[in-house]
Order: structure tokens, then sequence, then C-alpha cells
């Protein structure tokens, strides 16, 4: 029998890691984060990340493992990813991906094979001078369909996805294999005003809690503005703000915009996979009575 894996997964503000860890809690689970800026030390708030008080002394696993200077890949999260998972298998734990980076949950659930590209630094140096809409135009014209996917906020991604371009001539269709987990998925999402209204409650509680100032901190232990711009969504708009391109008042409006097309991406990336089950975050008992019948 196939080791059993849970997958909470949908938009960002709908509630995911709450309930991974209420899940953990009722069917002795360990989480396992999927999500491409909570692999980073020090992106806290913009991240959007689980406090320990939140974890509710439940272990989570691939968060704070790199320095935000170093690079991290969907092949390197699968590597780390199947690592965790044997190693709460083995000690007859649950475990349960909780993420919404949905390219990174993708190379477990179909158990894809990337292409083994290595960096060009030399190339890189030449990207990250140019604006996320520069590379992302650029993209658009090498590959439509790749453009689609990776979205126009995250800087990183699409340079890795040009330099992928630069090194085969073409971005090669990712080829999925059957997983070997026992799968289920749980997707949460919100009627689109509700959600709204989260990701605006939400941005704002954690510019109160200082995300402000935890971008100034980052910049200030050595990572630059242009890496900064890189991670997309909070850590762009944020660190635009801190070097004067934009007010206060237009960030916020600005981020406020990025993030609910961010949502929009996220869900539209999540419906292509049909075996995902969508529940509202109220609808916990049903999500409950679910999970216990997948795992008897």
């Amino acid at each position: 029998m196939k080791p059993k894996l849970l997958v909470i997964c949908g938009q960002t503000a709908t509630g995911k890691s709450d309930l991974g860890v209420k899940l953990a809690k009722e069917f002795d689970g360990e989480i396992i984060s999927a999500d491409s800026r909570q692999v980073y030390r020090g992106m806290d708030l913009g991240s959007g990340k689980i406090t320990k008080e939140e974890m509710g002394g439940i272990p989570h696993h691939l968060l704070d493992i790199k320095n935000p200077n170093e690079d991290y890949s969907a092949g390197q999260f699968k590597k780390d990813a199947t690592e965790a998972i044997e190693d709460i298998t083995s000690r007859g734990k649950l475990p349960i991906i909780v993420g919404g980076t949905g390219f990174y949950i993708q190379t477990i659930t179909k158990n894809t094979e990337l292409p083994n590209v290595p960096k060009n630094p030399e190339l890189r140096k030449i990207l990250e001078k140019m604006s996320s809409e520069e590379l992302f135009d650029l993209l658009k014209e090498k590959d439509s369909k790749r453009a689609e996917v990776v979205g126009s906020t995250n800087k990183l991604r699409i340079i890795r996805s040009l330099e992928i371009y630069d090194a085969l001539g073409e971005i090669p269709q990712v080829k999925e294999n059957e997983s070997p987990y026992d799968i289920m998925q749980i997707g949460l999402h919100l009627p689109k005003q509700e959600l709204v209204k989260k990701i605006e409650t939400r941005l704002e509680k954690r510019f109160l809690d200082g995300m402000i100032e935890e971008v100034k901190t980052l910049h200030e232990k050595g990572v630059t503005w242009e890496r900064l711009e890189g991670f997309g969504l909070e850590y762009q708009q944020i660190a635009e703000h801190l070097q004067g391109k934009k007010d206060l008042d237009e960030m916020k409006r600005i981020l406020a915009i990025k993030i609910r097309q961010f949502a929009k991406r996220q869900m539209t990336w999540f419906q292509r996979d049909e075996r995902i089950i969508w529940h509202a975050p109220s609808e916990e008992k049903e999500i409950f009575d679910e999970v216990e019948k997948f795992l008897n």
C-alpha cells in the first residue's frame, strides 16, 4: 500500500495554515510547507508565514531553511519534501503538505520530472537588471504558455524560465508520473468579495505588525533591492517604496491589487487539477469527515 499524504491548497488568505494545524492535531500529522518564499529566514510577515504560537506545537518542515540571498527551486522543493514525507511516515505520522505555491505541490502530487539545467550567472546578471514587466514580456515572446503559468509578479521564477529556455532552446513540458503516495487534496475557496475583504484586512494587520520594517531589515542585512523586488508582491512593492519610487498610499493600493491578481492566478492553477476536493473554510466538519474516511 502507498503511504497516505494529505494536501491542503488554495488561494492566499483562505486559512490553509490554520486548517493544516487542526488536521495535524486530530490525525497525528506534521506539516510540510509548500510556499516559495516561506523557505527563507527573515521573510515572515511579507510571506504570511505561520508563527510559533499558531503552530500549536505541531512540527513544520521546510520553513526558514534558506537565507534570502540563496536560490531555491521547485526541483529542490521536490527533493526536500520527499525526504520530509519519508521521515514523517517512518515515524508513523501523517504528512500534510500545506501551501499556495501550486507548482511546488504539483512536483509531489503529479511526481513531475523537471529539466536539469544549471544556473547561468552571466545570463542572470543581465536579466536581473530588467524589470519584472520587461522580463515577463520577453518570456511571453519565448513561451506564452509558460508565461501564463509563471505569472508576471515573481521575477525569480521568470528569470529561471528564461534560463531554461536559453540552455535548451525551449521550455520543455513537465513530464508527469504516477505518484508513490496515496493522496487526498483539499482546496479552500471563498466567494470573491469575502476573499478580497480578507486580503485587505490581513494586509493592513501585517503593515501594523511591522512588514515595512521587515523589508528594511532584510536590506540592511545585505539583501539587495533587486533581490527583494525579485520576490514579488509585498517585497517588491515595499522595496520600491523604501527606495522612494512610490509613496506609502500608492504602494499599499498597488499591492492590494497585485495580491488579488495573484489569488486569481492561484485559483486558475489549482482548478486544472480535478482531483482537488473544494470546500469553504467554514466546512470543517465535512473536511474532517472526508479525511477520516480517506485515512481509514
